[in-house]
Order: structure tokens, then C-alpha cells, then sequence
């Protein structure tokens, strides 16, 4: 859930990154006001409203969004218009389009793997494989391009991956040690063969990953669950991409995460045109 306190501390934040101590063009005191537009170069996903608006309410920037969060822009849309101090406008354009740019790549990029999955059954997940800092960011817009955030963190579900069972004697137990400290939590467990999968099944896991499976070995998973464990939620992730997501569409499972929706996301390419 975004708050309003940590997006005002965000933007801050990328401000200081960029003016530094201070800007320097800003000395010629060019204070008359003036008209920008940010147009699309290319078609896209539109994300990162709500970081703008308060970016640009800092600085007591008019504007008029001709895009909302989720919606569909076409090369050589307007997006959004600005009017306020020409040396403001000149202080926020570069912050403004890098979180436009960076939102609307992720939007963008998730939309492309909704519509290549094309079964609204299936859960589209991130992962926490996001940029340090960033997390709320780029799953905000995740969202935005019609995908849904798996854990935010380590403080919101457990999942127990391979390196945990590493040192894991007991499943069973350390599931049943879990639920007796905290009530109601949802467990993951990642599994890499089937016989992982039966035994985490066995250990009560709420969801279990088929991590790195064929999608021959998923669907064996999918019947050893659908006749033993219905109440199971399948994960499924690892290896997969634009060009195979179809494959795995039509299997009886409830999820698929993808960290490549983040992390190989492009900047969308927009710019902010001055009117003189």
C-alpha cells in the first residue's frame, strides 16, 4: 500500500540526488512562467501518476494529466502538461521523466506478459528481486501493467527456498514451529522435483513453487495435488519468459512469478518539450 509520507519522501530524495547543493542555472533568476508537455517516443503502459502529481505540487507546478495509471498511450501522445517558474520546471524535468520513464517500463513490460498469458485464472506475480530502495516503486507499477506483488518482504509470508532447506532437518516440524509463533501466516515452499513437492505438501505448506520444472514435471505435481492436497496453491517459477509464458497457460496452477518483469524492464521513451 503506497503512503502519501514515503511517496513525498521518494521525490525529495531523487530531487536531492539530482540538484545537488543547489542549481546552478538557477542563478540567472529566470523566473517568468512557462509551458511544457511530456510526450511519448514511443507506445506504452502509463505509470508513476501519483509520484509526479506530488512532484510537481512541491514545487507548485500546475498540470493536467492526459494519462492515468494503467492506461494505454500511443507514440506521440501528450501525457501530461505542466505551467509554472521556468527554473522549477527546469529543476523537476529530469526526475519527473526518469519516474515516468522507469514506472511506465515496468507497466509496460508487465502488460506485454499479461497478454502473452492470456488467462486471467492464473495470478501474474513479481518477485523481490527489485532494485535496492526501490521495492515500492516498481511494484507500484507492476500493478499499473496489470500484474499482482508477491511479498514485499521478509516480514509478510514465509517462504522456505532451497538454501533455507538446507539447513531444515524437519520440514514438517519447522512449518508446524512457524504457525505455533505467528497466527494465520501464510507458508511457501520452494520445491525443485516432484518429490520435493509431495513432501512439502506433507509439511501442510499453504502454497508450494515448482521452481525450475519442465512443464511435464509441473503437471505431475498438479495431479499428485489435485488428488491429494486441493487445498495447495501451486507457484510457478524459473526459466520462463515472453516467448515460452504460453506453455504454461493452460496447466492447473494458481501462479507464476517473474522477476524479469522488473528487472529487464526499459525505460519507456518520453521527453518534456518547452513551449516558448
Amino acid at each position: 500500500m503506497l503512503l502519501q509520507q514515503d511517496i513525498q519522501q521518494f521525490v525529495k530524495s531523487a530531487i536531492k540526488e539530482d540538484v545537488g547543493r543547489h542549481d546552478i542555472f538557477g542563478i540567472l533568476g529566470l523566473n517568468h512562467r512557462i509551458k511544457g508537455s511530456v510526450l511519448a517516443k514511443e507506445k506504452g503502459i502509463f505509470s508513476g501518476e501519483v509520484y509526479a502529481k506530488t512532484l510537481l505540487e512541491f514545487y507548485g507546478i500546475q498540470y493536467v494529466m492526459h494519462k492515468l495509471d494503467g492506461e494505454y498511450f500511443e507514440k506521440n501522445d501528450i501525457l501530461l502538461q505542466v505551467e509554472g517558474c521556468f527554473s522549477d520546471v527546469l529543476i523537476i524535468e529530469r526526475t519527473l521523466l526518469n519516474i515516468l520513464q522507469h514506472s511506465s517500463g515496468i507497466a509496460t513490460l508487465t502488460h506485454s506478459y499479461v497478454r502473452a498469458l492470456n488467462n486471467p485464472r492464473i495470478k501474474l506475480l513479481d518477485t523481490r528481486k527489485t532494485r535496492p530502495l526501490l521495492r515500492e516503486f516498481e511494484k507500484y507499477s507492476v500493478r499499473n501493467g496489470g500484474g499482482i506483488n508477491h511479498r514485499f518482504g521478509l516480514d509478510d509470508c514465509v517462504m522456505l527456498k532451497d538454501t533455507h532447506r538446507m539447513g531444515i532437518v524437519n520440514l514438517k516440524q519447522t512449518i508446524a514451529q512457524i504457525r505455533s509463533k505467528f497466527w494465520g501466516i501464510v507458508i511457501e515452499v520452494e520445491s525443485e522435483n516432484l518429490e520435493e513437492f509431495k513432501e512439502s505438501c506433507f509439511a501442510n505448506a499453504d502454497i508450494v513453487m515448482c521452481d525450475n520444472m519442465s512443464v511435464s514435471e509441473i503437471q505431475e505435481c498438479v495431479e499428485y495435488r489435485n488428488s491429494n492436497y486441493p487445498h495447495i496453491q501451486i507457484e510457478v517459477s524459473g526459466g520462463i519468459c515472453l516467448e515460452n509464458l504460453s506453455d504454461y497457460s493452460s496447466l492447473d496452477i494458481d501462479a507464476i512469478s517473474i522477476g524479469s518483469m522488473i528487472h529487464h524492464a526499459q525505460f519507456v521513451d518520453l521527453s518534456m518539450k518547452i513551449q516558448k
